[in-house]
């Protein structure tokens, strides 16, 4: 009867190194797959998947924010990456996060690009990159009408409450200057107009433009922009991971189209009270070097 198991094992022999095979090339094709996507640049990860994600706060005005009523994101920055995103024939996907998410979110790949007014600085060209810039302008100070909350110069910012996102530019130059950071996540502007108004805060610091918009936006509220403290010319741009060379290329070549054709000026004066912040402001600040 020995006869009987001779086949048996053959063939089950032959089953086991078929199965080894067939696990070894899908395994095999698996991790060539996945070393190929590794490769990829991120523009053609993009390309491949027809959508652009893209990190944003969605309670910035006029930045990145949802009109009163409405479900629909929109804002300079927005309609400035939708535009790109239609340009480059690519389906659009916002991801609304915190600021301080975002940056990380780009290195984890949860999205392709940030757009939230970023702030251009040598310091995060280490870490991130940027596209060319959209818009200019430069930092100013919201105060309390009555007194300037105690604040006529930056260096009265010392004991101080300024509020912020803790990462911000804004947050570490207020730092700097010896006050103290109030965060709060990813809040609407008349959140933080509402504690400098009531004194749970002193300061916000913030961009000249956008700083504009929110008190024509909260009038209730008894502030105002200090007349003395302008600092820092800014530039913000579209934030992408390091390296992104193509996607880079891809994204400036259509804002460099944009500007030329008017687009840039058109949102611009759509959304910030017929300012061009496409354009350099002509106006003499002081300069303070941000601590590495």
């Amino acid at each position: 009867m020995k006869w009987l198991y001779k086949p048996t094992i053959i063939i089950c022999m032959t089953i086991m190194l078929l199965t080894l095979t067939a696990c070894g090339s899908k395994g095999d094709s698996e991790n060539n797959n996945s070393e190929k996507k590794s490769q990829s640049t991120a523009w053609e990860q993009i390309k491949n998947e027809g959508t652009l994600v893209v990190g944003t706060a969605g309670t910035l005005y006029a930045s990145s924010y949802h009109k009163k009523g409405s479900d629909k994101l929109t804002g300079y920055d927005v309609e400035i990456v939708r535009e790109i995103a239609q340009r480059l024939n690519l389906d659009i996907k916002f991801e609304e996060m915190g600021f301080d998410q975002m940056l990380s979110s780009l290195n984890s790949g949860k999205i392709d690009i940030a757009a939230n007014d970023i702030g251009v600085t040598d310091q995060r060209k280490q870490k991130i990159q940027f596209s060319m810039p959209y818009k200019y302008s430069y930092c100013t100070a919201i105060v309390r009408a009555e007194d300037h909350s105690g604040i006529e110069s930056l260096e009265d910012l010392k004991g101080k409450k300024a509020a912020g996102a803790a990462s911000s530019i804004y947050s570490q130059i207020a730092r700097q200057f010896g006050a103290e950071i109030k965060t709060y996540g990813n809040a609407t502007n008349d959140v933080y107009l509402r504690d400098v108004d009531l004194g749970r805060t002193d300061v916000i610091l913030n961009d000249y433009y956008l700083q504009l918009q929110a008190l024509k936006a909260f009038p209730k509220y008894d502030l105002v922009m200090h007349p003395d403290i302008k600092f820092n010319q800014s530039s913000s741009a579209i934030a992408m991971k390091k390296n992104a060379d193509e996607l880079q290329k891809k994204i400036n070549e259509t804002i460099k189209a944009m500007k030329q054709d008017g687009t840039l000026t058109k949102l611009s004066k759509q959304f910030y009270l017929d300012h061009d912040v496409s354009k350099k402001p002509d106006v003499d600040v002081r300069e303070v070097e941000l601590e590495q």
